[in-house]
């Protein structure tokens, strides 16, 4: 047999037909398609609008600084001929590709470029690709991929009252990359994640084409869920399953202000308690410093949701968890859809369709980073943990329960990995705001959950310590030089070192998925599944 090199693509350029690269030739080619719908960064321009377009779903404020790389061009798709329009003249003229739903990727991935390769990139923002449209005699529903968690939620509940989705609490999370990355939220504990329940995809690949499950083939659909966003084409829009929910739902949020042995001893108990809970029932527990009666105190805030009556949900936790003083007045009984409000950063009122609103009013600069628990962590170890967190006001942690469903679920089900034996995640934040944004401020924020980070390596998972893909976390490894790498095991070792965190033993059918679906690497970033490529002619690869 002929033996065949390996090797990895790093430029659209090597096979793509090379066109000009200036904007003009991008805007010509658009406009031939009839995309018209697009703005073109210029040099000086006075002009608020391409500058208000670019920041309006950028949601970490590091990446909206006039330092960061900007788009040449920011196309905005109003229909899916569009949409495959807009790859296409990417392509003609080697534009890097960048994707954006909603805007929310915790290292900017979808609004810049950090590849330090010089190339020009464009931004194709999905905002105007937003329709949902529910099918009950299936108990399905169409997403188009630019759609936000807060518009898909209020569509569900404008067509039914005992159904919904089991997806994130931040209503301007764009639903393509939530649910490419996993997709987990209060209702996971009952039916897995927002990629659990996905029965169908549109996929526009780097040729052009528009692919549902059938024709992308059962290996690439496995990869699109849970196998990170913006890498595997464009998602046009998502088939996702309506899960069953009760008209009343059970709601509280709790704050337990107090020493930090008080709140170490809340915190032990809680790992104990909420992830063997009953499946209708999601606790989960932030932990930050707070200032009170002239001495630092931490605070627990407990956020629960339960499928179910208030009175049952009582009783379950004061059997279970009786240290945390539940009591009747804590609780408030709603409908799912008011739940998906009441824990979202809007304005706690009764209407539902602020949910729809894609501007996100509570914006910062924020570095975070994540962890799998597995072994429920000792006393003396959660007080020392939040020693550290005492030191650092603007800094949070949150952890999320697992069990339940996500326990049953197997760990290859789908790309996301993270199931038998996690007993809960951790999210670290911090978070700061324009006034505390210079360089040395923003440099110290950023080394202190560095720092954070490295003193819990005895407590998290290990072989590797894993991470999730949603929290994308670049501290893990970049492809920034193995863009230019031209040794393959290299390069394979090196990307290894951050894709096995997130994707475990997923990883390795990762690569294979990839190198089918986008071979030369169209569709990337610099954390994104690398493809292998054999030969050119082996893929008979053509952008016609």
């Amino acid at each position: 047999m002929k033996q065949i090199s390996i090797i990895f693509v790093l430029f659209t350029s090597l096979v793509v037909p090379s066109f000009a690269t200036n904007s003009t030739n991008l805007n010509t080619c658009l406009i031939s398609y009839n995309v018209s719908n697009f703005t073109v960064f210029r040099t000086g321009d006075d002009s608020n609008y391409y500058s208000n377009l670019l920041d309006f779903s950028i949601q970490n404020l590091r990446f909206a600084e006039s330092f960061m790389p900007k788009p040449m061009v920011i196309i905005v798709p109003e229909s899916k001929e569009q949409l495959v329009s807009s790859v296409l003249c990417c392509l003609q003229g080697s534009y890097e590709i960048r994707i954006r739903c909603g805007g929310h990727s915790y290292e900017g991935t979808s609004s810049v470029s950090l590849e330090g390769t010089g190339s020009p990139f464009v931004v194709i923002d999905l905002m105007k690709l937003d329709d949902v449209s529910l099918d009950l005699d299936s108990g399905t529903a169409w997403v188009q991929g630019g759609a936000t968690l807060g518009q898909t939620y209020y569509a569900i509940s404008q067509g039914t009252d005992v159904h919904g989705f089991a997806a994130g609490s931040c209503p301007t999370v764009g639903v393509g990359g939530h649910i490419s990355g996993g997709g987990f939220g209060f209702l996971s504990r009952k039916y897995g994640l927002a990629a659990d329940n996905v029965v169908d995809a549109l996929l526009v690949d780097a040729k052009g084409r528009i692919l549902d499950r059938e024709s992308m083939g059962e290996d690439v659909f496995w990869a699109i869920r849970g196998g990170g966003g913006g890498i595997w084409g464009i998602i046009y829009a998502w088939k996702i399953q309506l899960l069953k929910v009760p008209k009343i739902v059970t709601s509280f949020i709790l704050s337990r202000p107090g020493s930090k042995r008080y709140v170490s001893q809340l915190v032990h108990k809680w790992q104990l308690v909420a992830p063997k809970l009953d499946d209708e029932f999601y606790l989960s527990v932030s932990i930050r410093a707070v200032a009170g009666r002239g001495v630092h105190e931490m605070n627990a805030q407990f956020n629960g949701f339960y499928l179910g009556p208030k009175t049952k949900a009582i009783s379950i936790l004061n059997d279970a968890f009786p240290e945390l003083r539940v009591q009747n007045h804590d609780c408030k009984e709603m409908s799912w859809i008011e739940s998906t409000l009441f824990f979202s950063e809007l304005d706690n009122s009764s209407n539902v369709s602020l949910l729809k609103q894609r501007y996100f009013e509570k914006k910062s600069y924020f570095k975070a980073k994540s962890d799998y628990v597995k072994t429920p962590i000792s006393m003396n170890d959660i007080m020392a943990t939040l020693d550290v967190l005492e030191k650092e006001p603007k800094g949070h942690i949150i952890l999320d329960p697992y069990g339940g469903a996500m326990e049953r679920i197997s760990e290859d089900a789908i790309a996301f990995p993270h199931r038998k034996g996690n007993l809960y995640g951790i999210q670290y934040l911090v978070e700061w705001e324009e006034k505390d944004n210079s360089i040395a401020k923003s440099n110290a924020y950023i080394e202190w959950i560095r720092e954070f980070y490295n003193t819990m390596v005895p407590l998290v998972s290990s072989a590797p310590r894993a991470a999730y893909v949603n929290y994308i976390d670049l501290d893990l490894g970049v492809m920034d030089n193995l863009l230019l790498s031209t040794n393959a095991d290299h390069a394979v070792e090196r990307a290894r070192a951050w894709g096995q965190k997130y994707f475990l033993n997923n990883y390795d059918r990762l690569v294979k998925a990839k190198t089918k679906i986008d071979p030369i690497n169209v569709f990337r970033h610099q954390q994104g599944i690398p493809p292998l490529f054999a030969l050119m002619q082996e893929h008979n690869y053509s952008t016609e």
